[in-house]
């Protein structure tokens, strides 16, 4: 199990008891200590952009580097100050965000970080998160996702069949498929032709097509092996080889090893798959808040410490 930020500023203050030490072999060295499995080791942040375990070593020094227990020295590497090798030396410090506190320069880091809002101020007070603010940040956006794909497969559950086609061939649009032809997909109707609801034309001729079938469905309700079975012999109707099978609810276990073990490969996306897929390709929703975090650019320093 890989420990919070907390727990490791002593395991980082450890690693450079005898000299300055590049951030990250500290991280692989730490890694070591604790016997972390390679899945721990590899694990990713929801950005996909640095490891767990990176992610919660760096921000351990960075919070040490603002209570003067650590210095960066050079661009990746730190060192203890004389103050960081007392709290070392003495094992009887529980060293974590609330000791670094005891600190004018930590506290006047903190006060930086406030906003001006005294409810929320007092609020940071009292609060010490076990996650890094990387990890905080990231959290809170998977909380506001997860919300917003519920309330827009509340929307398509609640709009009608022809408007929920229309959908499933903008969203395949905006993924690339049918190419650069505006019209190269379209829904056919309620009545459907022959057991499809939708096809993308993947040249502008339309001999390769994907066929579509969509089932606006409630959460309760789900899509069984008899759907599928209609759908492949609606393919085969059509001679075509490729069909995507989209519903708002979920497919059955038997559903989904039908559609394997049928000839025709047919893709199947149900209702969270949806949602996730109109976020990422902006159908039904779009950006309301763009926020840029910065990070230090080292290299830029490079010269300044020479």
């Amino acid at each position: 199990m890989i420990p919070d930020y907390q727990s490791l500023m002593r395991p980082v203050l450890e690693c450079a008891r005898n000299e300055p030490r590049k951030i990250s072999d500290v991280v692989e060295e730490i890694s070591d200590r604790l016997e972390l499995s390679e899945e721990e080791r590899q694990k990713m942040l929801p950005s996909g952009r640095q490891t767990t375990i990176a992610n919660r070593v760096h921000w351990a020094r960075s919070y040490m580097k603002q209570a003067g227990l650590v210095r960066n020295i050079r661009r990746g590497w730190y060192e203890l100050t004389d103050r960081g090798m007392s709290v070392l030396d003495d094992p009887t410090i529980s060293l974590d965000s609330k000791y670094l506190e005891k600190f004018d320069e930590f506290q006047e880091f903190k006060s930086r970080g406030k906003e001006s809002d005294e409810g929320t101020a007092a609020q940071v007070e009292s609060e010490i998160p076990a996650n890094t603010p990387d990890e905080n940040l990231q959290a809170a956006h998977k909380k506001l996702e997860a919300a917003l794909a519920a309330n827009l497969l509340d929307y398509v559950r609640s709009a009608s069949p022809l408007f929920f086609e229309n959908l499933i061939v903008d969203l395949l649009i905006a993924m690339g498929y049918g190419g650069t032809s505006e019209d190269a997909g379209r829904a056919l109707g309620q009545s459907g032709d022959n057991g499809v609801d939708g096809v993308i034309d993947q040249d502008p001729l339309g001999v390769d097509q994907i066929y579509l079938q969509a089932k606006r469905y409630g959460p309760a309700n789900s899509v069984g092996p008899g759907d599928i079975r209609d759908f492949y012999g609606a393919l085969s109707i059509k001679k075509a080889t490729k069909g995507i099978f989209v519903t708002t609810s979920h497919f059955t276990g038997s559903a989904e090893q039908t559609a394997k073990d049928l000839g025709s490969r047919i893709v199947l996306i149900d209702g969270p798959q949806l949602a996730k897929l109109m976020i990422k390709y902006n159908i039904g929703c779009r950006d309301k808040d763009v926020l840029h975090i910065k990070q230090i650019d080292e290299g830029y320093f490079d010269e300044a410490a020479d």
